[in-house]
């Protein structure tokens, strides 16, 4: 059975059953119909996922390939901060009316810093680094930027990666390994959603620096499940777990920036049915 499914259902029973509920303190997130969204929250959830063994897709229900794809590229290769460049409508609710959300997210991504190899911005200086300098302690990025989160329409919640290459045991080439840092989560909603796009994103690279992919560890600083979505989650995690899907890149994409959402699919992909009418809070 796929070991995300497994890993997935123990985190959601951890904190359902000894997680700290929020009722009654004064929180950000609001339902639809203007009452306060409160949730059952753990502190310091890490997950570790060894891509070099299978992809990390629930099987439990399906996540959109594709679309999560669509999502990271927008941040990381097209370094967008506008709407009308993703193909998906998740950000509406935190977008102004010419489709931008602000200083955020890929808007960082694109800022461009002076190194002594040049002017670079975030993403491009990992790809330098992992090409130039593979071994380095400082191939990271961050968009949890403290003088634009005034202008930043809602502050990052994945907002670190940190990169660590290894070479494999006997020869053989490099190893691609990365942290990724949430600051807070709504599990239901986005927990495989994030580890999905960052798996991929972590197989482009890979890909890209002629390396190979190894670990994914995601750290999950408040790990939460809302109230209105712990009968979803209840039945969720009580449901038969199939094989992990095998995940295709396009052999041919050598270059990250030419890499779309089309380059990327699951094969073999088993899943339970849909959630629908999943509400969510903003």
């Amino acid at each position: 059975m796929s070991y995300a499914d497994q890993l997935f259902v123990e985190m959601c029973r951890n904190i359902l059953d000894h997680g700290i509920r929020t009722n009654g303190e004064k929180v950000r997130p609001k339902w639809e119909d203007g009452t306060s969204a409160y949730t059952i929250r753990q502190f310091a959830v890490v997950n570790r996922y060894d891509l070099s063994k299978e992809f990390p897709a629930l099987t439990l229900r399906r996540t959109a390939m594709k679309a999560c794809t669509d999502e990271i590229l927008w941040i990381w290769q097209k370094k967008s901060n506008n709407i009308h460049d993703l193909n998906s409508h998740i950000w509406d609710a935190w977008a102004d009316e010419d489709g931008s959300i602000g200083k955020a997210y890929g808007y960082q991504m694109g800022v461009k810093h002076q190194y002594p190899e040049g002017s670079m911005d975030q993403v491009d200086r990992v790809i330098y680094d992992l090409k130039h300098n593979p071994f380095s302690r400082r191939i990271m990025t961050n968009l949890y930027v403290h003088a634009d989160l005034h202008e930043m329409n809602l502050y990052p919640c994945a907002y670190s990666m940190t990169f660590h290459v290894t070479q494999k045991k006997g020869g053989g080439g490099l190893i691609l390994n990365a942290i990724l840092n949430q600051r807070s989560q709504d599990i239901l909603t986005a927990n495989n959603w994030n580890v999905c796009q960052y798996a991929a994103l972590l197989h482009m690279l890979a890909q890209s620096c002629d390396m190979q992919v190894g670990e994914l560890v995601h750290v999950i600083a408040d790990a939460h499940i809302y109230d209105r979505h712990i009968p979803l989650v209840e039945e969720l995690i009580k449901r038969p777990q199939y094989p992990a899907p095998k995940f295709w890149l396009n052999p041919e994409i050598k270059d990250f920036y030419q890499f779309t959402p089309e380059d990327v699919r699951l094969e073999d992909y088993v899943t339970g049915p849909q959630l629908k009418n999943i509400p969510v809070a903003i």
